[in-house]
């Protein structure tokens, strides 16, 4: 702790020393970033490993349309009776860890972003643009989040699209590796941003934006834990909808060129062009039932773990934009 000055009155500095003593310090630098970032990695990790059977489910929906045709529900039923309950939770462990980096550098990106932007632009004048800040600090993390998940996201899916390929991540990442060399992960690394980037921003901005809007009607500093956590929840809710639908084309197509390597000579933009073409725009919103609620409640809950982990890890050094 920083040494208090005199007041000149004895009294007086007992008295402001024992109230600096017991206020925490704000945090600043690597210390307060990576706090973010251990935040965000767990928070992305619970939450998307939690929804691994959601998450089989509506892959195999995008994959086989004509065998997967009765929404979530019936996709869960159909996927035990022909493979068992330990199929839904196919690619658990590829997902866990590929989404605990991308959380790393998801949330602890956006925020470090986000003060490089109030840095380089002003408080003021980042505050009256806000709305482009949140974008493109949403923007720039995500890119990098991306470039540490295609990877595992890759073997996810192949395990999930081709059951008997692997016995779980270690098998199928040393297999993919072994067999098809390391193109073989970014072989959907265009189609990631292209699902990533813009559901990263839809995130990001929507959550922002509800956020904002409900601590306009409620005093924050006077709200409990419980509410600011219910708060969380609801803006990560609708955040999530806004952003499964702006992404959801791409996420199918994701889907798609992980489930089989290309052809001899077949580049990755062909093979992007030729998926788009017969999916058609009824066919990349195929699993979209399953995916809005995959979405939100992840999404919902993420925002909520996160804002409470920041509380726990002391990562109160952020500075806000939001009016």
């Amino acid at each position: 702790m920083a040494s208090v000055p005199s007041t000149g009155s004895t009294k007086v500095d007992a008295v402001v020393q024992k109230v600096a003593a017991n206020t925490p310090e704000k945090l600043s630098g690597m210390a307060l970033y990576s706090r973010f970032a251990l935040a965000g990695a767990i928070c992305c990790s619970v939450t998307h490993g939690a929804l691994t059977p959601v998450d089989v489910v509506k892959t195999r929906i995008q994959l086989d349309p004509v065998t997967y045709n009765r929404g979530l529900f019936g996709g869960i039923r159909q996927v035990i009776a022909k493979e068992g309950a330990g199929a839904l939770l196919t690619g658990f462990g590829p997902t866990a860890a590929g989404y605990f980096l991308q959380g790393a550098f998801k949330f602890g990106g956006y925020e470090l972003f986000k003060q490089q932007s109030i840095n380089l632009l002003g408080y003021e004048t980042a505050s009256n643009n806000r709305t482009g800040v949140y974008l493109a600090s949403a923007a720039m993390a995500e890119f990098f989040a991306d470039i540490a998940l295609c990877p595992l996201e890759a073997t996810r899916i192949r395990l999930v699209s081709e059951p008997t390929y692997a016995n779980g991540l270690i098998g199928g990442f040393s297999k993919m590796l072994k067999n098809e060399g390391v193109g073989a992960f970014y072989a959907g690394f265009g189609p990631i941003l292209f699902k990533q980037v813009p559901y990263t921003m839809a995130k990001f901005v929507v959550y922002e934006k509800v956020a904002e809007f409900a601590w306009q009607q409620f005093d924050k500093s006077t709200s409990s834990d419980a509410f600011q956590t219910t708060v969380n929840l609801g803006s990560g809710l609708i955040a999530g909808f806004a952003a499964a639908i702006v992404s959801q084309p791409a996420d199918t197509m994701l889907s798609k060129i992980n489930k089989t390597k290309g052809l001899p000579g077949e580049g990755t933009t062909s093979r992007l062009i030729k998926i788009a073409k017969e999916l058609g725009l009824k066919g990349s919103y195929a699993g979209i039932g399953a995916r809005l609620f995959m979405v939100g409640t992840l999404t919902a809950g993420q925002f909520a773990i996160y804002g409470d982990l920041k509380k726990v890890f002391g990562a109160t050094g952020g500075v806000e934009i939001s009016k």
